[in-house]
């Protein structure tokens, strides 16, 4: 199902400098479309039909970002795959408008954004621009607070010398709340970022309580509620 047809050039798009792009659709069409537009943009791409030919590309080498359809066949397998990838690049879903986002939420743990069909230049471009600043976090793809390092190379945490067995879901909002460090959140924003959507419920509390007992054990707190608002992260003035 083709739904790439009113495509048109903006006067001023944004450009690439040679970063690896895969991108993972499973139409011919759409993905000559998507990696001709994104080449003549400055990206150099790879191209995958499917959840497990992604997977096969994503172990090969390393991708500074997956673009990648959320009606991808076998889109099962990359989640269940993740450990075995290189790294873990950020993802911008291909969608329809009222497409939920299904397995994505446990496709990896860096930044995520989507973008709805009809696509449009400009918008993908900008989007993929965006994603590939927001995902290099700091030097090498490391994050830093105080003692806790957050290693997007590897997917790994630190808190001091003790390594923190997240889940892909508690990574993402870990990373979400060290990179706004002393920015308020509110749920639906996390849940955002986190889920690619707002989920009721305790499930956010949930998801903090069990985060905040593997960052802060033995250490001071760093992950705050700031009550009818939402969560932080930070030193509290005075504190360590």
């Amino acid at each position: 199902m083709s739904t790439y047809g009113g495509i048109s050039e903006a006067p001023t798009l944004a450009r690439g400098h040679g970063q690896h792009l895969l991108v993972a659709v499973d139409e011919p069409y759409d993905a000559e479309l998507l990696s001709t537009m994104l080449e003549l943009a400055g990206y150099r791409i790879g191209i995958a039909g499917s959840g497990t030919e992604a997977v096969a590309r994503l172990a090969e080498r390393r991708f500074e970002l997956l673009v990648i359809d959320a009606e991808l066949p076998g889109m099962g397998a990359l989640a269940q795959a993740r450990p075995l990838t290189a790294h873990c690049p950020p993802v911008l879903l291909l969608a329809g408008r009222d497409a939920l986002d299904g397995p994505l939420s446990d496709l990896g743990t860096g930044e995520r954004d989507r973008v709805t069909r009809p696509l449009r230049v400009a918008e993908v471009l900008a989007r993929v621009q965006v994603l590939l600043r927001g995902g290099s976090g700091g030097r090498d793809g490391v994050l830093h607070y105080a003692d806790l390092v957050l290693d997007d190379t590897t997917c790994q945490a630190r808190r001091g010398r003790r390594t923190l067995d997240l889940t892909p879901a508690e990574y993402r909002l870990l990373r979400h709340l060290l990179g706004n460090a002393h920015k308020v959140l509110s749920k639906e924003e996390i849940g955002r970022y986190v889920w690619g959507d707002f989920r009721g419920g305790n499930a956010m509390e949930q998801l903090v309580s069990r985060l905040r007992r593997k960052v802060d054990r033995d250490a001071p707190a760093l992950i705050h509620t700031r009550r009818g608002f939402g969560y932080w992260l930070g030193r509290v003035a005075g504190e360590g």
